[in-house]
């Protein structure tokens, strides 16, 4: 019976696809359950290709992979005959596999395994059958000897140089070049044909300046070899120089070469023909001589070449057609012409074909009494011829089946039955190949299976067009049906349409569609069903969408977001801002039927969308936002601080990896907030310390955050702009994602020794994030580095492992892989460690010393065997020290010092030695444990160098016409001294004299030099000389004002900073302090002199509130006057008080205690005379002026009277004086 199959696409199942009048495959379904639980045949996945060339230095693998349910057994057949695998060590079956490994490893030729290998895979239900592959090991043989002789040829004839190469598998890519690896021109006369020759179309005298070698590059073992190089006497008929040819217009005649018309070096003959088979590319090839060298064009007859798939190779000496078809067949031509003529060679190309699918069998499943075929139809050239196998017997001989019949490519099930499962392999082929090809047949009843989960739940937008899915699996193929509510009519017609793969579709969904829809799917076995419960929803509608707008800045618009929708569904309203997510600052205020905008600015303007969406629709609608600029005088500076805290933090749509968090963001404070910056806190590994989970832009204040397995989340928001960062958002709520196995092993893993007999392997471990689940622990393998080795394994928490009782110094392979109570990490990767080092045992041996200078040697030793090193060569050392100096009685430091020569060496140098020496060396040589035994002691000397620099000079000038000069000996004279060099110059600012030399015996110490200008300096060079040369010089310079200086640690104090910046801070504060002076002075108006220091001041005195100073002046000389009468004689002009010396003393009166009794200044001049009419009490005129404190002995107010009086009296006297009239 025929019956129709159903390809359900949802389960990824095709049931059938109709063949004329009869059934062909249903696949089995995907689902691993069912897969797991239905008999198949053996089917072949995976096999290597039929000819199967290996290289001999690896390992063989020929590959044979198979399905089916029971697992296949695999065997295999080598050149027609059973192959047994297990008598042949050499030679194993991978595990539930049938793929072979011959392994080399422990020796044996991998020549004697060459044949014709075939898989069988065999399960209950059939044996399916591989290719016969034929497999053959790479070779590369050797190029046979022979002799090359020079080869004459004249100039402008034809020449062909033979290649031959020897016979590789794969054939050799070859190649000329030079005997000096330089490769060989090629042009249209000179090239290389496809059988590997070099033909000359014409030769010439430049020709003969190289040889010619024949290289063959063989592809698996990467080697090339070189023929003998041809060498080629050119032989010219008349002589010629390079610039006569450069000059002629016809070289040819110019050297005396006949012009010839073109002949065919290769193909020969006016005729040829070729094969090819189709699918491959075809190349055509014609070489021709004469001179001038010709050139090739191609043509086909009767037609144009096959357009798209031609190329025009090696100077169009080669035609390539790519991908041969029957069409390309014919005959083609190659035609050669130069000026003298022209030649043409017809090639006719014939294309046969190996055999090729129409069609190929396919797998076919059957229920019990339904019908079917399998269709073998092949084409080539000649025509392949079809054989068909049953378990990979040739159907003639299989037991006969009543319900088969063959028919040519064709095999007809009729009524099968259970039992009738087998594999059948269809071969076709002809004397070009073969194609082999499984297909099986499997006869099933199963009842039906309904595939899609159960109960499931539809939700739908009302007036949508929507479809209800029912896949199922069954054999004989179910018929299903559909039924709402429990009613009995099937569903089928109106706004119902039922399809063969199950589904129902709904032109049109409307509420009274709402309801159980239930399918059933039957066969004679038995019956499925399952529920489908459908709702209908209400559309998500704006009923009020935003409007175009036009308003001033810093004003409030609304825009409007009024929408209908489906009570049941959860609604997400979003506004767009020139269709990016908006920004929601503290300037725009959300609401559920708009948004506001407070204090709008010109970056709001531009195209709002307000987006309402559900699960299950959405809609949107948009407006233009049109934002006036305001006067520039109504612009203030607003202060820009940082943001405040993000708030009112929410998560939503958890999902097992992933979050998404929602914030309010807080005030920007005038400086827009640049970024977010998403923190998390877990409470399990690290409580209470938070990490930065991501980073968003300052336009959002939502995203999806990743989340990793097993973790106690916690989520906080700091927000950031051009000032600063806010403070941290109060944190969300937790969240806790399950626990799953880790994804990542440890990093950093190592494996080093810390002794000699253990190896401490050591990782970083993994984060919190990283662990994905409880009680983490490390699953620590190790084994020596040898594939036949066992492994040994080790449970730990801590990120460490030592493995004791190793081996010196030996390689460990060592993997690390991750476990938490979930299950186990990925396989992780090898890495390579090592067990503890120890001293190493031998020394350096034969160790030869060579001078070179008087400061550095050369050393060679021979190194030490790599056994006796006991770890990883670090270097060798040489130790030395300085047994003495050659000079006697010179005391020198034997402190050992080392040079390093690092890596495996055994020669280097060392140098900084002290010259005319005696030292000792060893050597060592070390690992990472330390040193290993020192080598012999070798003594060497050093030779004479030249002295350091004489120990100090000093220099004393105990007068302005000599200089004396004294040093010491160098520290390290580095030989015998022979004497002292002194060269000096005087100078004076940017001018210098010539230099003067002066020479010493080694044991003078002082000079006396005298100068020839008291006013110079000079510089002086001093050096210590041996007979080797003069050493360094010590420069010292002649001291400017001191009259004797050291050279060593000299300073001049007058050119000091802090010095400098004592002496001006002093005049500033002396500056500032006359100023102070002489401003009180001209603020107090006229000052009282007393005359006499027991005389009573009158108490209305108001000095001492003033601040005043009380002043005397008394030229030294003149009699003090007894009373405030003037003098009889006039007394001396003073015209510049400021250039007398006066001393004075006083501190300005207290003004907040004006019981303090105040000091008087007394200012006393020099000598200004001494002519006296009264008094003969005279002035000491030998002292400057002379400071006199003094305290009055009666009341502050009598003080004061007399002071007023006084300084009336001193006024006019000053008048008078600076007028100069006596009073």
């Amino acid at each position: 019976m025929v019956m129709q199959r159903h390809h359900l696409t949802r389960a990824g199942i095709a049931l059938a696809l109709c063949l004329h009048h009869l059934v062909s495959a249903i696949e089995v379904p995907l689902d691993s359950n069912i897969q797991s639980e239905l008999p198949q045949p053996p089917t072949i996945t995976k096999q290597s290709v039929k000819d199967y060339i290996v290289d001999p230095r690896d390992n063989i693998f020929i590959e044979c992979e198979a399905k089916g349910n029971p697992v296949p057994t695999f065997s295999w057949t080598r050149n027609g005959k059973f192959f047994n695998v297990a008598k042949d060590p050499k030679v194993s079956m991978r595990r539930r596999s049938g793929t072979l490994v011959i392994d080399f490893h422990s020796g044996g030729r991998p020549e004697d395994y060459e044949g014709e290998y075939q898989c069988f895979a065999r399960n209950d239900y059939g044996t399916a059958l591989s290719s016969k592959i034929h497999l053959q090991v790479s070779k590369s043989p050797l190029w046979p000897k022979e002799k090359v002789d020079v080869i004459e040829v004249d100039e402008g004839a034809p020449l062909s140089l033979q290649c031959n190469p020897p016979p590789g598998l794969p054939s050799p890519v070859i190649f000329w070049m030079s005997s000096s690896m330089e490769p060989i021109h090629q042009d249209k006369r000179v090239s290389q044909g496809q059988n590997g020759d070099l033909y000359f179309s014409n030769v010439m005298l430049q020709d003969a300046q190289t040889d010619y070698s024949c290289n063959a590059r063989f592809h698996f073992t990467h080697t090339i070899q070189q023929k003998n190089p041809y060498t080629l006497k050119v032989k010219t008929k008349k002589p010629h120089n390079e610039t006569s040819l450069r000059n002629h217009t016809d070289m040819y005649s110019a050297r005396g070469i006949t012009e010839t018309t073109p002949s065919f070096m290769y193909p020969y003959g006016t005729s040829s023909s070729q094969m090819v088979l189709r699918g491959v590319d075809l190349l055509l090839e014609c070489i021709a001589s004469g001179v001038p060298a010709p050139d090739i064009m191609w043509y086909k007859k009767g037609g144009e070449l096959p357009a798209g798939k031609t190329k025009l190779e090696n100077f169009n000496k080669a035609l390539r057609i790519s991908n041969v078809s029957e069409e390309d067949s014919g005959e083609y031509f190659c035609l050669a012409s130069n000026k003298m003529g022209s030649i043409r060679h017809t090639i006719s190309v014939r294309v046969k074909a190996a055999p090729y699918w129409l069609d190929e069998p396919q797998n076919l499943i059957l229920a019990p009494g339904e019908d079917g075929r399998l269709v073998c139809r092949a084409n080539g050239n000649p025509k392949p011829a079809i054989q068909w196998l049953v378990n990979g017997e040739p159907i003639e001989a299989s037991p006969p089946n009543p319900s088969r019949e063959v028919a040519g490519d064709t095999i007809v099930f009729r009524d099968t039955q259970i039992g009738s499962s087998a594999v059948y392999q269809c071969n076709a082929s002809n004397e070009h190949g073969y194609l082999l090809a499984n297909a099986f047949v499997s006869v099933l009843d199963v009842p039906p299976r309904i595939l899609a989960p159960r109960n499931q739940l539809i939700r739908v937008i009302q007036n949508n067009r929507t479809r209800l899915d029912c896949p199922f699996f069954g054999s004989p193929i179910p018929t299903l049906r559909w039924f709402k509510n429990g009613q009995g009519n099937t569903l089928d017609g109106g706004n119902y349409k039922a399809h063969e793969n199950g589904s129902l579709e709904m032109n049109m969904a409307r509420k009274e569609d709402q309801g159980i829809y239930t399918c059933v799917a039957t066969n004679i076995l038995g019956k499925a069903e399952a529920q489908v419960r459908l709702e209908v929803k209400d559309p998500t509608r704006i009923v009020r969408g935003p409007e175009d707008q036009v308003v001033k800045r810093g004003s409030m618009p609304r825009l409007h977001c009024r929408i209908k929708h489906d009570p049941t569904l959860k609604l997400t309203v979003t506004w767009l801002k020139d269709d990016a997510p908006l920004y929601m600052g503290n300037r725009m205020k959300k609401e559920d039927d708009g948004l506001t905008i407070y204090g709008v600015a010109e970056k709001d303007q531009g195209d709002y969308t307000c987006v309402a969406s559900t699960e299950l629709d959405k809609d949107s609608a948009k407006a233009y936002l049109t934002v006036l600029a305001v006067p520039a005088n109504r612009l203030r500076d607003l202060p820009k601080e940082r943001p405040d805290r993000p708030r009112d933090l929410e998560l939503t749509d958890l999902a097992e990896r992933s979050v998404r968090l929602t914030w309010i963001p807080g005030d920007d404070n005038n400086s827009p907030i640049t970024d977010y910056i998403v923190q998390f806190e877990e409470d399990r590994f690290q409580p209470g310390m938070w990490h930065n989970h991501s980073r968003y832009p300052g336009s959002v204040n939502s995203a999806v955050l990743s989340l990793s397995p097993y973790v106690n989340y916690q989520f906080r928001v700091i927000a950031v702009n051009d000032v600063g960062s806010s403070l941290p958002s109060v944190p969300s709520e937790r969240y806790q994602t399950n626990g799953a196995r880790p994804e990542i092993n440890p990093t950093g893993v190592q494996g080093a020794g810390t002794q000699k007999n253990n190896m401490e392997i050591t990782w970083t471990p993994l984060n919190a994030t990283q662990a994905y689940g409880p009680n983490l622990r490390y699953i620590v393998r190790w084994r020596r580095r040898d594939p036949r080795g066992s492994w040994y394994n080790e449970t730990v928490k801590a990120p460490r492992h030592v493995v004791w009782n190793t081996p010196i110094y030996v390689p460990y392979e060592i993997k690390v892989q991750a476990e938490n109570d979930f299950g186990r990490a990925p396989e992780p990767d090898t890495v390579i460690g090592y067990s503890g080092e120890d001293y190493p045992k031998a020394a350096p041996t034969d160790v030869r010393i060579r001078v070179l200078n008087s400061t550095a040697i050369a050393l060679t030793w021979t190194r030490v065997h790599l056994d006796t090193i006991q770890g990883q060569l670090k270097e060798y050392r040489a130790y030395f020290w300085r047994d003495s100096s050659l000079l006697k009685n010179l005391w020198v430091s034997k402190k050992r010092q080392y040079v390093s020569f690092p890596g495996d060496r055994n020669r280097g140098i060392v140098s900084r030695l002290f010259p005319y020496s005696n030292y000792k060396l060893e050597m060592v040589v070390t690992n990472g444990r330390g040193d290993g035994p020192r080598s012999e002691v070798k003594e060497f000397p050093t030779p004479e160098g030249v002295p350091s620099s004489p120990r100090y000079l000093r220099i004393r000038q105990p007068n302005l016409e000599s200089i004396n000069l004294e040093w010491d000996h160098p520290e390290h004279p580095n030989g015998v001294l022979t004497g002292y060099n002194l060269r000096y110059q005087a100078f004076n600012g940017t001018k210098t004299g010539r230099t003067l030399v002066e020479n010493f015996s080694p044991n003078q110490t002082r000079f006396t030099l005298q100068r020839t200008d008291p006013i110079s300096r000079y510089r002086f060079f001093l050096r210590a000389r041996t007979q080797v040369g003069e050493g360094e010089a010590i420069v010292e310079e002649s001291p400017a004002l001191l009259n004797e200086a050291y050279t060593k640690n000299h300073v001049d104090i007058a050119t000091q900073g802090w010095f400098i910046g004592l002496m001006c801070a002093i005049a500033l504060l002396v500056l500032i302090l006359l100023i102070v002076c002489f401003i009180k002075r001209s603020r107090g108006g006229k000052y009282p002199v007393r005359d006499n220091k027991d005389e009573h001041l009158n108490p209305e005195d108001k000095n001492v509130e003033d601040g005043s100073f009380d002043y005397r002046y008394a030229p030294v000389g003149m009699s003090t006057p007894a009373t405030t009468s003037p003098p009889s004689a006039p007394l001396p002009a003073i015209t510049d008080l400021t250039a007398l010396p006066l001393h004075i003393t006083a501190a300005p009166r207290c003004h907040a205690a004006s019981s303090i009794t105040p000091p008087t200044f007394l200012l006393l001049p020099p000598a200004l005379g001494k002519s006296s009419t009264e008094g003969n009490a005279p002035w000491k005129s030998n002292r400057a002026a002379r400071m006199l404190p003094r305290s009055p002995p009666f009341p502050v107010s009598a003080w004061k009277d007399q002071s007023r009086r006084r300084a009336g009296a001193l006024a006019s006297a000053t008048q008078d004086t600076a007028a100069g009239q006596p009073r």
